[in-house]
């Protein structure tokens, strides 16, 4: 029984070797600020360093684990020493982080984003500051937009009043100019967290008709309370980025995990689920909790949340919002 638990906890210590080498060699590879013969070049020595370590735990030699844990070490204070940058030459769609304040019941936002989309490098910038009464608030939609098969989608909340007005709020990646979307990349700090308000016009008809992506709009059934005090953590939200910037991760600060955490500071019960990683599936996970229509069918709501082939038939003018919802 000893001789098997020795065995055991080598497998489990080589394993866990195993894995900080692989998270290590990634991170080097990703962040490090040098030329990429560089590096490779550390990237792979860390790797083969890790592969060293777990020879020797087999054969017993406690001395390099001792300097692996070095090296490890070693590249937790580099990491650490990495921070999101509060400024940078950000691509024009994410240039700008809204921010807002409330007074009474009325909801000011500046830098609300109303770009005019021809094509996916060919647009027309607009920045502007909006006025919102919450009182009028009524709805709260949520946007699919699946650029990545079923299983991978983009969430946007959407907000309505009663007006007909609707903002809709996009967390997104921080990109630089020309720069692009990884999302192993952005595992190891490589782009930063904005949060986007802006016209449905342009925050999903850049999507509908400029990219082409399969878009689906889900009516969520959630108290009015719940509504209002989620848009309010929005903008606290924005606000907080605005003065400290944070960094994008695809599986812990994506679309879908920083509304989910916003919803349960709010004290709302979201329990974990494959499906908000697998974000695809997230209409399913809200009908299982009782947010979506549960008097028909989800195969039902799902053919009829498709908006993508109105949108493209409309076109991308003022009516846009109220064209997405026509039967």
């Amino acid at each position: 029984m000893a001789r098997l638990t020795g065995i055991l906890a080598r497998v489990a210590i080589g394993a866990a070797v195993l894995l900080v080498s692989v998270w290590a060699a990634l991170a080097l590879w990703y962040r490090l600020s040098l030329p990429e013969e560089a590096r490779l070049l550390a990237a792979g020595a860390f790797g083969l360093l890790g592969l060293a370590t777990i020879v020797a735990l087999v054969r017993r030699r406690a001395a390099a684990a001792s300097l692996f844990a070095l090296a490890v070490a070693g590249v937790f204070v580099w990491w650490a020493s990495i921070v999101p940058p509060a400024d940078a030459d950000w691509s024009p769609d994410v240039a700008r982080q809204v921010t807002g304040t409330v007074d009474g019941s009325v909801l000011s936002l500046t830098g609300v984003r109303n770009f005019d989309w021809r094509g996916e490098d060919d647009f027309t910038p607009a920045w502007e500051t909006q006025r919102y009464d919450l009182d009028q608030l009524r709805t709260l939609d949520m946007f699919m937009s699946y650029w990545a098969g079923p299983s991978m989608a983009h969430m946007i909340l959407s907000f309505g009043f009663a007006d007909g007005r609707y903002l809709a709020w996009s967390v997104e990646v921080r990109r630089r100019r020309g720069g692009g979307f990884s999302p192993i990349a952005d595992l190891f700090k490589s782009n930063t967290l904005v949060l986007v308000a802006a016209e449905e016009r342009d925050v999903i008809g850049v999507r509908t008709n400029i990219r082409g992506e399969d878009v689906q709009r889900y009516r969520l059934d959630i108290p009015q309370e719940m509504i209002r005090a989620l848009l309010l953590q929005y903008v606290a939200d924005a606000n907080a980025l605005a003065t400290r910037p944070t960094f994008y991760n695809s599986l812990t600060s994506n679309c879908t995990t920083t509304v989910v955490r916003m919803a349960r500071a709010l004290g709302d019960v979201l329990p974990a689920d494959w499906r908000l990683i697998v974000n695809g599936y997230l209409p399913e996970y809200a009908y299982d909790m009782g947010a979506l229509d549960s008097s028909r069918p989800m195969a039902e709501l799902r053919a009829e949340a498709r908006i993508s082939p109105r949108a493209l038939a409309a076109g991308l003018t003022s009516s846009f919002s109220q064209d997405i919802r026509q039967p």
